[in-house]
């Protein structure tokens, strides 16, 4: 190895590094994704996949399978759009969980709160994991446009699968207006304050896009 140019050495590292860090990613993000299934309510339809945090940890888990495997075999860094509104998602999870959590936990927790190691490993260790591959590793922040209509795609996705699926056939929570839908204000919504919720998080969710559309700018510039 010595004999090689410098950069050559650095790029090995560099790929033993990432190839390690995206298998423990992967480790804790299987570990914790079949760990639900030993928690969660199956008389609820959905189950956890009624939760938006559980699409945050399934999506991260998807994502970092890609990765490692593209990395084990050598590939260059791809899957950008679907990464980088992966990473997007997980700090919409991390900013919607602990702004409600801070106001009144019951508004996220209907049914008491989550045992410590799972709530700080999908709320914050999880999340910043994959936040800091799309940042650090994998510069996913670079193809706009896919990357926004992905994110879109799946923040609709997720409206519609609780709105029309999940929250129809379930009777929990209970709220003041409606049952049913996956978190417990929700329930005391009316549908057009529902609908101003969801907006107003989707336009949260693409602020944060743009703040890692910024911050992948200013690493390519310290890396000039």
């Amino acid at each position: 190895m010595l004999l090689l140019p410098h950069g050559r050495v650095m790029l090995t590292f560099s790929h033993i590094y990432i190839l390690r860090y995206r298998f423990v990613c992967l480790i804790l993000s299987v570990g914790y994704f079949l760990y639900q299934f030993t928690e969660a309510n199956y008389n609820n339809f959905g189950i956890q996949f009624r939760y938006l945090t559980i699409w945050g940890l399934t999506t991260a888990m998807v994502a970092t399978w890609l990765l490692y495997k593209s990395k084990h075999k050598g590939l260059p860094e791809s899957y950008l759009p679907f990464v980088s509104a992966t990473a997007v998602l997980n700090a919409m999870v991390v900013f919607l969980y602990w702004k409600l959590y801070f106001i009144d936990p019951s508004l996220v927790n209907y049914s008491g709160s989550i045992v410590w190691f799972q709530e700080y490993y999908l709320h914050i260790l999880g999340p910043a994991l994959i936040i800091l591959d799309a940042l650090l590793l994998n510069n996913s922040f670079t193809q706009v446009k896919k990357g926004v209509m992905t994110i879109l795609a799946i923040c609709l996705l997720y409206i519609l699968w609780s709105e029309a699926v999940t929250g129809p056939l379930n009777d929990t929570p209970e709220g003041s207006v409606t049952n049913g839908l996956p978190y417990p204000f929700l329930n005391n919504m009316s549908f057009s304050e529902r609908v101003s919720f969801y907006s107003t998080t989707i336009v949260t969710g693409l602020g944060f896009y743009a703040v890692g559309w910024i911050l992948a700018k200013l690493k390519s510039k310290f890396a000039e």
